[in-house]
């Protein structure tokens, strides 16, 4: 029997990593297999995916060491960061760094990259219709990410550069589902006006990755976005309503509102809704659904994300 070629996942027990092990898992003809990197070697998640067949092995982002560890003899690599874990670009940017330096050092063959834009390239620091945060960055979990793809590109690691889109997944896990009013009327709340967003089943990212890695030639040193669905947030609150049996409106608040709400990552999420509105046209030109679906002939559309998740989001 050939060796399959390994293909290492970082945050395998996440949305994207756990999608892409998966799609790769479920493939009896797969060229590929999975080593699933993960610091909780003993969590349902990772204990999961080793019944399915995947190596798992013990790993950190922030440890230079481990990463190399981690990719010593692979042929590919996904790579993703967790910005909403600590809040820190700097540390986010640290993080690609080492990555990018460790897929060199073990010689890989090809990695994606999940990356976003980097926003100060259409609104820059000088910019005032959109307030700068942290002194560096207008959106900075867009910004770390899409200013780390240098790192790959100037190590010569042969790169896709994967272009992601809002998930879904957050009206279940990101408190932005339907809420009740004081006036006993569920809404979302969004600052996009009528402007469309691209949004995405989480899974379906790791499944269109899974196609990107069957198709080298045509994906490396590109920047491929991908999307589910393009929707306004008045179509999203139709869609949410009728899967939730209720009357959902749609609340379009203002970016500055929106950023004043408090929570942690209020400001930069506003800042993203704004990029997002503002540069709508080239936001979405960027992500295409035909394209999604050559990668992944299951993705999802809203409706059908709906059907299989609408019982988890939490109304409050």
């Amino acid at each position: 029997m050939v060796d399959k070629k390994v293909i290492v996942i970082f945050g395998a027990t996440g949305g994207q990593g756990g999608g892409l092990a998966n799609a790769i898992l479920d493939d009896p003809n797969s060229e590929f297999s999975v080593r699933a990197v993960t610091r909780y070697l003993n969590s349902e998640k990772a204990q999961s995916l080793k019944q399915k067949g995947a190596e798992i092995v013990n790993g950190d982002i922030d440890d230079p060491a481990s990463l190399q560890r981690a990719l010593q003899g692979a042929y590919g690599a996904y790579f993703v960061t967790f910005f909403w874990d600590h809040f820190s670009p700097e540390r986010e940017k640290s993080e690609a760094k080492s990555m990018a330096a460790a897929a060199m050092e073990a010689n890989l063959k090809h990695v994606i990259w999940s990356t976003l834009e980097d926003t100060r390239l259409y609104i820059p620091l000088s910019d005032e219709r959109m307030p700068t945060l942290m002194e560096k960055y207008k959106v900075p979990h867009f910004d770390a990410k899409g200013e780390s793809d240098k790192f790959f590109t100037e190590a010569g690691v042969p790169t896709t550069f994967l272009l992601t889109s809002f998930y879904w997944d957050n009206f279940i896990n990101f408190g932005m589902g339907p809420k009740l009013s004081e006036g006993g009327k569920y809404a979302i709340t969004l600052p996009m006006g009528d402007k469309k967003l691209p949004g995405i089943a989480v899974q379906d990212i790791g499944k269109c990755a899974y196609g990107i890695f069957k198709s080298p030639e045509e994906f490396i040193g590109k920047r491929v976005g991908i999307a589910g669905g393009h929707l306004t947030g008045a179509e999203m609150a139709r869609s949410l309503g009728k899967a939730l049996s209720l009357d959902v409106e749609y609340n379009k608040v203002p970016f500055d509102v929106y950023r004043s709400f408090g929570f942690p990552g209020a400001d930069d999420l506003g800042n993203m809704f704004q990029f997002n509105h503002d540069f709508a046209d080239t936001f979405i030109g960027t992500r295409s659904i035909d394209l999604s679906k050559k990668l992944n002939p299951e993705l999802k559309t809203f409706e059908m994300w709906l059907e299989e998740n609408a019982e988890r989001i939490p109304m409050e």
